[in-house]
C-alpha cells in the first residue's frame, strides 16, 4: 500500500503509552515545533494507524512532537499517513521511525526492548536490536532475565506434563551462565539444592 497522505482531525489522534518508545514528550522540541509551524513551516506528515477497539480514532508511529506542537498552536487538521502494519509489531514500528531524528536514551531501549519481547517472546533480539538501533547482544542483556523466567517456566510446563509437582521455589540468582561451585556449595548447605 502506498504512503498515501490524507488530512486527519488531530483531535481524532492518541498517544498510546503502550506502543510509543520514549519516556515522554520534550517540551523544548515541542516549543520549538510550534514555533516553526507559526511561522509558516511544513513538516513531514506524522504516521498514525486505526487504533484497536476505537472506531475513527488512530494512534500515533510517528510524529508525538510535532502532534503536540500542532495542538499547542490551536491546528485542528494535520497531514498524516495511515498505516497498515500488517502484523509488525506497532511498538518496535514506532522505535525504529522514533531513533530517525533522536536516538533512544539507554532507559528508552531496554524498557522498548523488554516490552516488546514481553509482548512477544518470539522475537529475536536482532529484530528488536534493528528497530531500537541497538547491536544484538545489547538487547540479550537487556532481556537475559525475562528469557530465563520463560526457559524456567517452560521446563516446569514439562515437568507438569509427565506428572512430576513443583513444590518448591528455588532462591537462586539466574542468569544464562551456569551456577558457580560456591553458588551450588551454598545452595545445597540452604537444602535448596540436591
Amino acid at each position: 500500500m502506498p504512503n498515501e497522505t490524507t488530512r486527519i482531525l488531530i483531535s481524532s489522534i492518541i498517544l498510546d503509552e503502550d506502543i510509543y518508545p520514549r519516556n515522554g514528550i520534550d517540551p523544548r522540541r515541542v516549543g520549538i515545533f510550534a514555533e516553526n509551524i507559526r511561522d509558516g513551516f511544513k513538516f513531514e506528515p506524522i504516521e498514525v494507524e486505526p487504533a484497536p477497539d476505537r472506531p475513527g480514532k488512530y494512534r500515533l508511529l510517528d510524529g508525538a512532537h510535532r502532534w503536540s506542537a500542532y495542538k499547542s498552536t490551536g491546528l485542528t487538521e494535520a497531514e498524516a499517513v495511515i498505516k497498515n502494519l500488517d502484523g509488525t509489531d506497532p511498538l518496535l514500528y514506532a522505535a525504529k521511525k522514533a531513533i530517525g531524528p533522536r536516538q533512544l536514551t539507554e532507559d528508552e531501549a531496554r524498557d522498548t526492548a523488554r516490552r516488546a519481547y514481553n509482548k512477544n517472546p518470539a522475537l529475536t533480539s536482532s529484530d528488536i536490536g534493528k528497530a531500537i538501533g541497538r547491536a544484538r547482544r545489547t538487547v540479550d542483556s537487556y532481556i537475559a532475565d525475562l528469557k530465563a523466567a520463560i526457559l524456567i517456566d517452560d521446563y516446569l510446563s514439562i515437568l507438569n506434563k509427565t506428572g512430576w509437582q513443583h513444590t518448591h521455589i528455588i532462591q537462586a540468582p539466574m542468569s544464562a551462565q551456569c551456577f558457580s561451585a560456591v553458588v551450588v556449595s551454598a545452595m545445597q548447605k540452604k537444602g535448596y539444592s540436591g
